[in-house]
C-alpha cells in the first residue's frame, strides 16, 4: 500500500503517525525527512516512481510519501495516479489556504496558478492581468520578481509574497511592484497578486475564474455588425492565459468581448473621442482593459507580445506589424476584395495561411403594414491567419 502523507509543519494526526511507522520505505523532500524519527528505510523524491516501482516489485511492505501541504492540490497525487499508483492520501493544509489565511483574505474567488517553469510565466501574467485576485505557486523563473516586473507598469497590483510558509523562518510581506523586482527573496512560496481597486459585484457561486459570458456579440454601436463580431470572436478564440491585441480599437467592441471571456486585453486606438467611448464601455461591463492611444504601426513597439490579434482599422503595414510579432491567430475586418487579396500575399510573406471570407447580414425589419422585409447591411471582408510552421 502506498500512503501519501501531506505535512506543513504542524504536528502529524494519529493516522499518518500510524502510517510512517508501519512503513517499509519513507520518500519525500530531506528537508521535511529529516525532521521526522522514523526506523523505515528513507529515500529523496528525485526518483519517486522509479523508487516506487522497485519498492512495489520486490513486495516489501507499505510505503509513505511524504509531500508539501496538500498534495492533491498541483501535487504528487496526479502524478501517482498517472502512473498507474492509487494512494491513500492524508492531506496537511495547502501552501494556498495558508498563504490566505495569513493575508487575511478570503479566496474562493482567487484564481491559482501553478507553472512548471519560465516557460509559462507568460500565460501566469496574462492571468494577473485579467483576474483581480491570483494565488502563484511559485516555481524556478516564476516568482515575484518576474511576475511585478512584467506586470509593470501598465497593470498595477498589490504583491503579498509568502515565504517558508509553516517553516521556522515564515514571513508574510506586502510588496510594492518596485520593492518587489529589487528585493532578494529568501525562500517564496505563494504570491498573491491583488487587485486592490477591485470590488466583486455578487457573491461567487463557482470557486476560482467565473463562467465565461452569457453571448457573444453584445449590442453595440458598432461599424461591424454583430454576426461579424462573433464570427471574428470565434477565430480569436480569447481564453484565460491569453493576451489579445485590439488594434484600431474603435469604442472597444472586441475587446470589451475578449476581456470577458478571460483574456488580457491591450486595445490601441489613436482617436481621443472613441478612447473616451472604449473607456466607458469599459466600466459598463466591469471588465479590465488596458489601452494604449497612439497610431500604429509605432504604437505597438512597447507593448508585450500577443497570443491573438484583431486588426480593426490601419491597412496592411499595420497587419505586418501585427503579424511579425508572432501570435497564434490574427484577424482583420476589411472593406474591398482588393485589401483582402493584398492582405493575405502579404501574410503568406510573413510565413501566414490565411483565409478570407465575406459576410453580408441581412436583418428582417418591420413595414408600416406590418410585413417584413430584408435590408441588407454592407459586406464585410474578414481575413484570418495562423502561422504555417503549426499545422
Amino acid at each position: 500500500m502506498i500512503t501519501v502523507v501531506g505535512w506543513d509543519g504542524s504536528e502529524l494526526s494519529a493516522k499518518a503517525v500510524e502510517r510512517l511507522h508501519e512503513a517499509r520505505l519513507v520518500v519525500g523532500p530531506d528537508a521535511i525527512v529529516g525532521q521526522l524519527t522514523l526506523t523505515a528505510q528513507t529515500a529523496t523524491d528525485e526518483a519517486l516512481l522509479q523508487i516506487l516501482d522497485d519498492h512495489l516489485e520486490h513486495g516489501e511492505g507499505p510505503a509513505v510519501v511524504i509531500a508539501e501541504g496538500d498534495p492533491g492540490f498541483f501535487g504528487v497525487v496526479r502524478t501517482l495516479r498517472a502512473h498507474g499508483i492509487k494512494p491513500e492520501v492524508l492531506p496537511a493544509t495547502s501552501l494556498v489556504t495558508r498563504a490566505f489565511a495569513c493575508a487575511g483574505l478570503n479566496w474562493e474567488d482567487a484564481l491559482v496558478v501553478a507553472p512548471s517553469g519560465p516557460r509559462q510565466l507568460n500565460r501566469v501574467v496574462n492571468a494577473c492581468r485579467a483576474h483581480p485576485k491570483v494565488a502563484l505557486l511559485v516555481a524556478p523563473g516564476v516568482g515575484p520578481g518576474e511576475i511585478a516586473r512584467e506586470l509593470a507598469p501598465t497593470t498595477p497590483r498589490a504583491l503579498i509574497v509568502c515565504e517558508d510558509l509553516g517553516g521556522p523562518d515564515e514571513r508574510v510581506t506586502h510588496s510594492r511592484m518596485g520593492e518587489a523586482t529589487t528585493r532578494p527573496w529568501k525562500d517564496p512560496d505563494v504570491v498573491l497578486v491583488i487587485d486592490p481597486l477591485h470590488q466583486a459585484k455578487e457573491p461567487s457561486w463557482v470557486a476560482g475564474a467565473q463562467p465565461g459570458p452569457a453571448e457573444w456579440a453584445l449590442p453595440f454601436e458598432s461599424r461591424l455588425p454583430a454576426e461579424v463580431r462573433a464570427y471574428i470572436l470565434a477565430k480569436l478564440g480569447p481564453r484565460l492565459g491569453d493576451l489579445v491585441w485590439d488594434v484600431g480599437a474603435g469604442v472597444g467592441e472586441i475587446a470589451v468581448e475578449c476581456a470577458r471571456m478571460g483574456a488580457a486585453v491591450v486595445a490601441v486606438e489613436r482617436e481621443e473621442e472613441s478612447c473616451a467611448k472604449l473607456r466607458a464601455n469599459v466600466l459598463h461591463y466591469g471588465v479590465k482593459v488596458a489601452l494604449t492611444r497612439g497610431q500604429a504601426p509605432p504604437a505597438l513597439e512597447p507593448l508585450p507580445d500577443p497570443d491573438a490579434v484583431f486588426v480593426g482599422g490601419g491597412g496592411p503595414d499595420v497587419v505586418m506589424a501585427c503579424a511579425a510579432r508572432g501570435p497564434r491567430s490574427l484577424v482583420c475586418a476589411l472593406r474591398t476584395v482588393e485589401q483582402v487579396a493584398a492582405v493575405l500575399e502579404r501574410l503568406r510573406e510573413q510565413g501566414y495561411r490565411g483565409e478570407g471570407t465575406q459576410i453580408l447580414a441581412s436583418r428582417l425589419t418591420l413595414n408600416p403594414d406590418g410585413s417584413h422585409r430584408l435590408t441588407a447591411a454592407d459586406p464585410v471582408f474578414v481575413v484570418h491567419a495562423t502561422p504555417m510552421h503549426t499545422a
